[in-house]
């Protein structure tokens, strides 16, 4: 927990505790990644404007680093403007929580995020009414099996596996459709668009200038 306001730090961070969480806790960026990189941590919840280092610039830093390099990221600030979330997320961040939230739903959302470490290794991804089989490429919507071409089913996948990040659309194209084959702007938000239609809109979401992500 990282936040140069000591009231909140110790606020969320009481409220995690009593999750049965382990917290540790930073007031800057630069001890932001001292602590990361001694504990290494599943999950770094980062303010944006702190003294010594600001948490954009924290966040870009972990995300070079090789110990730590991988780890869970969410802002969570008082700025909600679409240029400071689209900076946070654009540094590598997973998510971007705005203040003010009760401590219930901070939790949720720390639910959510951490359900990430377990998901990325499974074969089979459940959600409501959504269940998706890489071994067998298949897909149930209310227990009905419904047929998706390849790079549909890669998609709906890549995004399904971390609910709540955000894939850029680079990122996207690189993963599903390779470095060496060229593909037209439009070919990601085609792709969403017959997602949509197939498993339902409620589960994609597009971030304007940024990317899509998978929603529970």
């Amino acid at each position: 927990m990282v936040d140069d306001e000591p009231d909140i730090v110790e606020i969320i961070s009481y409220s995690l505790k009593n999750a049965n969480y382990d917290v540790y806790s930073a007031f800057n960026g630069l001890e932001a990644i001292k602590v990361a990189k001694s504990i290494k941590p599943d999950l770094i919840i980062l303010d944006v404007m702190m003294p010594e280092m600001d948490g954009i610039e924290a966040c870009e830093i972990i995300r070079e680093d090789q110990v730590v390099g991988k780890t869970l990221i969410t802002f969570l600030s008082a700025r909600g403007e679409d240029y400071s979330q689209i900076a946070a997320l654009n540094a590598g961040a997973d998510d971007y929580i705005t203040k003010p939230i009760k401590p219930k739903v901070l939790l949720s959302k720390v639910k959510s995020l951490l359900r990430r470490i377990s998901n990325d290794q499974n074969e089979i991804i459940e959600f409501k009414n959504l269940t998706i089989d890489k071994t067998g490429y298949r897909v149930f919507v209310e227990k009905n099996e419904i047929s998706l071409p390849r790079k549909e089913f890669e998609l709906l996948f890549l995004l399904a596996s971390k609910p709540d990040k955000v894939f850029k659309r680079d990122f996207i194209l690189e993963s599903i459709w390779g470095k060496d084959v060229i593909v037209g702007d439009r070919t990601i938000d085609v792709h969403i668009r017959k997602l949509r239609e197939k498993i339902g809109s409620s589960y994609l979401k597009t971030i304007k200038g940024v990317g899509y992500k998978f929603i529970i």
